[in-house]
C-alpha cells in the first residue's frame, strides 16, 4: 500500500483536515502489535502445570512473530491478528531432575478459534525421554490454549475501548451522504439513456481509448480471491478506506473515497468477474470494461486481467494503479 504522497495522487484517499471520523463512517485503524507482544509474553510466562510426574513451567518466549490491529468501519470493530510463537519450558521431577523443552503455536490468528490452534510440545534434542513431556502435552497444552484465548478476549474488550466514537443518532452509521445519492441518481439516469443507444455507447462517450492486460499469481484459492474483490469488508480492508460494494450482478461499487466506481456486469462465482470501471477524473460517464479471469492451480490462483476502453494517455497510470492498489495491496494485507 502506498504511503501518503507516493504514486498517482488520483488513487490516494484524502483525509479530513480536522482528522474527524464522522459517525464512524471512515475506516480507522489502531495498531496493537506492541501491546499484543507484551501481553502474550506475560500470559505465557504464567503457564505452569503440576502432576505426579513433577512440575513444568514456561520460562521464556524465544519467538513472537506477527502483528495485530483493530479496525472500525461504520461502528463495527474488525480484529486482525496473526502470530507465530515459541516458548521454552522447564520441567522438574519429584526427585529434582530437570528437563528442558519447547512449545510452539503456528496459527494464532483471527481466522482460527481457540480450539483450532495447532500447539506442539516437545523436548529439546539433547534431552532424554521423560514423563514430564506427557504432562506438558496433556495439561500444558490446555493451559497454553487457555491463555491465548484470554489474549484474544482482552484484545476484543479492554484494548478496543475508544475505537467507536459516539454519533448523533446512536451507534449505527448514517446512510451515504446526499451528495453520493444525487450522483448515483444521475448515473442511473445516464445509464437509462445509454441503454437506448448502440452497444458501443453503453461503454460511455466516444473518445480515443487503449487496452492493456495483466497476469498475477496469488497464493490462495480461487474462491477466496473471488470474495476479496466482491466483498465490501474485504475491499475496505485492503484499500484501507471506506467503500460501497454490492457484490452481485448489476451491483455498483465505489472505493478509494470515490476515486474509483463502477458496476459488476457479470459474475461467475470463483471463476470470473466482469465490470464497468472508471476513474473519477475520466471524461464524464466513460467506463472501461474490466475482466478478471481466475484459474486455480494447486495452492495458487492465476488472475488474468483484461482492461478495454481506457482513455488514451491514462494507460500507464491505470495499469500501475491496479498493480499497486489492488494486487500488491491484497497480497500485503492478506498474505496471498
Amino acid at each position: 500500500m502506498a504511503k501518503w504522497g507516493e504514486g498517482d495522487p488520483r488513487w490516494i484517499v484524502e483525509e479530513r483536515a480536522d482528522a474527524t471520523n464522522v459517525n464512524n463512517w471512515h475506516w480507522t485503524e489502531r495498531d496493537v502489535t506492541s501491546w499484543s507482544s507484551e501481553r502474550l509474553r506475560k500470559l505465557l510466562l504464567g503457564v505452569q502445570v503440576q502432576g505426579s510426574e513433577g512440575v513444568c513451567q514456561v520460562t521464556d518466549v524465544s519467538k513472537l512473530d506477527g502483528e495485530a490491529s483493530i479496525n472500525n468501519r461504520k461502528g463495527k470493530l474488525i480484529f486482525f491478528y496473526e502470530w507465530q510463537l515459541r516458548a521454552n519450558w522447564l520441567g522438574t521431577t519429584s526427585s529434582g531432575v530437570k528437563y528442558r523443552g519447547t512449545v510452539e503455536v503456528s496459527n494464532l490468528s483471527d481466522e482460527n478459534d481457540e480450539d483450532d490452534l495447532d500447539i506442539t510440545v516437545s523436548l529439546c534434542k539433547d534431552q532424554p525421554d521423560t514423563p514430564l513431556l506427557q504432562l506438558m502435552k496433556k495439561n500444558g497444552t490446555k493451559e497454553v490454549r487457555k491463555v491465548l484465548g484470554e489474549y484474544v478476549k482482552q484484545l476484543k474488550s479492554e484494548f478496543s475501548q475508544g475505537m467507536i466514537l459516539p454519533t448523533a443518532n446512536g451507534p449505527q452509521a448514517p446512510p451515504p451522504p446526499k451528495k453520493t445519492q444525487i450522483q448515483t441518481s444521475k448515473m442511473q439516469i445516464q445509464t437509462t439513456k445509454t441503454q437506448t443507444s448502440s452497444a458501443h455507447s453503453q461503454m460511455g462517450i466516444r473518445i480515443p481509448t487503449c487496452n492493456f492486460s495483466l497476469t498475477e499469481t496469488f497464493l490462495t484459492s480461487a474462491d477466496e480471491l473471488y470474495r476479496t474483490f466482491i466483498n465490501q469488508e474485504f475491499v475496505q480492508v485492503f484499500t484501507r478506506s471506506a467503500a460501497v460494494v454490492d457484490g452481485r450482478r448489476g451491483g455498483r461499487f465505489q472505493l478509494l473515497d470515490g476515486s474509483v466506481s463502477g458496476e459488476f456486469t457479470n459474475l461467475v462465482p470463483d471463476q470470473k468477474i466482469e465490470m464497468r470501471w472508471r476513474f473519477r477524473t475520466w471524461p464524464s460517464e466513460h467506463y472501461a470494461s474490466v475482466s478478471l479471469q481466475l484459474e486455480e492451480q494447486g495452492g495458487e490462483t492465476e488472475l488474468k486481467m483484461e482492461c478495454v476502453g481506457v482513455p488514451s494517455g491514462e494507460e500507464d497510470s491505470t495499469r500501475e494503479g491496479w498493480k499497486r492498489f489492488y494486487f500488491q495491496a491484497i497480497k500485503q494485507t492478506f498474505g496471498y
